[in-house]
């Protein structure tokens, strides 16, 4: 795959991690045995691999080939690990029981670098930097990711939260830090930091705050139960759901496009509600559109495509693609059979995971992993792995 095309429209997908959950009951580096962390010692792969992916399975991650799909090795890792790109051409960053780790995917070894802390939650690309939210103590991490090609911990910038809480934080290009404001029991809104961390701007007006995505002009927007909060130029404003509760907990942006795609439930006693409608947020007009596809999804549907395209991978197994302005489907690619959404969150089910123009979608259920063309629909590989994958993620350059 083509570096150069590497298109800067996939920001950072927020990721549902719910607040209950606690990574902490899964196994992670302290259950790693003396053989595997000698074997994931730095610098102990010679051959690098071409703009790796990497999937979790239970009890390790896969790296493969990003064009052949090519199984490159298997880490051991035990537990529930989560995984989102650090943001440069070879790192990605691992979620365990004991902080975010830092995997050099093109050498498949960890790197040594460890950001520790309980319930290690977003991390979000942005504007050349990579921010990283531990939920359990609140405490937020800026880095370059082009740090990392040292192997040691870069140095950045760092904040704590007046109250650890699920939350997320992102740096803008001016150095303004937004970040969310709660605490364990309730998330209220989001606060902005100027390069100093001194608060500057303050809005309590998002209920249940979850995720992030940034828009063409570099326009942040939240989810709130009643809508989505948009930070951009300096001044916060409200998006009102057309309901009472209209939860946006999940986001997708691209900087070709001044509409975030977001998710959209309406039940707030559903034990698992399972939407069949997306909202789509224009951040220059601060106008809400609700579309039914028909089909519902799960967190790990959402992505974006090289042109701002909205995609969104469904039950009935198809790649929608969207056009964010109208709101019509432009295709619908069949790409894995028919699912259902699991009511534990962190059960596998079929991810969506978008570089450059090639959407890459995991199906669980056959063990497969499936490399599709945006533009022209048509399956470019697909590869079966021994076992069914969780996660699914790799190496995204471009903020």
């Amino acid at each position: 795959m083509n570096k150069s095309m590497r298109s800067r429209a996939f920001t950072g997908t927020a990721l549902a991690l719910a607040a209950s959950a606690v990574l902490t009951a899964c196994g992670g580096e302290d259950s790693s045995s003396t053989d595997t962390k000698a074997k994931n010692a730095p610098g102990t792969k010679a051959v690098a691999v071409s703009d790796p992916l990497v999937a979790t399975f239970d009890g390790g991650l896969y790296v493969l080939d990003g064009e052949s799909l090519k199984l490159a090795d298997t880490i051991e890792l035990p537990g529930f690990n989560r995984l989102n790109p650090a943001g440069d051409d070879d790192h990605v960053i691992v979620s365990t029981d004991s902080g975010f780790r830092v995997l050099n995917a093109a050498r498949q070894a960890f790197t040594g670098v460890e950001y520790k802390g309980a319930k290690p939650g977003h991390v979000v690309r942005h504007a050349g930097k990579t921010v990283l939210f531990t939920d359990g103590t609140g405490e937020v991490d800026v880095f370059d990711p082009d740090d990392l090609s040292g192997g040691k911990k870069p140095q950045g910038r760092s904040y704590s939260s007046a109250e650890p809480h699920h939350g997320v934080a992102i740096e803008l290009s001016n150095g303004e830090l937004l970040s969310t404001l709660g605490t364990e029991e309730k998330r209220t809104g989001a606060l902005v930091l100027d390069k100093n961390n001194k608060e500057i701007k303050r809005n309590e007006n998002c209920p249940g705050v979850h995720g992030e995505a940034a828009a063409k002009g570099e326009a942040v927007g939240i989810g709130c139960e009643d809508g989505i909060l948009i930070y951009k130029d300096g001044t916060f404003t409200k998006v009102d759901a057309p309901d009472d509760y209209g939860r946006i907990g999940n986001q997708s942006g691209s900087d070709a496009s001044p509409i975030l795609l977001g998710d959209y439930k309406t039940d707030p006693e559903a034990e698992l509600e399972r939407p069949t409608r997306i909202s789509l947020i224009d951040t220059e007009t601060a106008k809400l559109r609700l579309v039914d596809l028909g089909t519902s999804y799960s967190f790990r549907s959402l992505g974006r495509g090289p042109q701002g395209e909205a995609l969104l991978l469904g039950t009935n197994g198809s790649l929608h693609v969207i056009d964010p302005e109208t709101g019509k489907v432009e295709k619908k690619i069949p790409v894995v059979d028919e699912w259902q959404e699991p009511l534990d969150w962190q059960q596998p089910r079929p991810t969506l995971f978008v570089r450059d123009h090639t959407a890459y979608v995991s199906e669980p259920g056959k063990r497969k992993l499936h490399a599709i063309d945006i533009e022209t629909g048509k399956k470019v590989t697909s590869v079966t792995l021994p076992k069914s994958t969780n996660e699914l993620s790799g190496v995204v350059t471009g903020h």
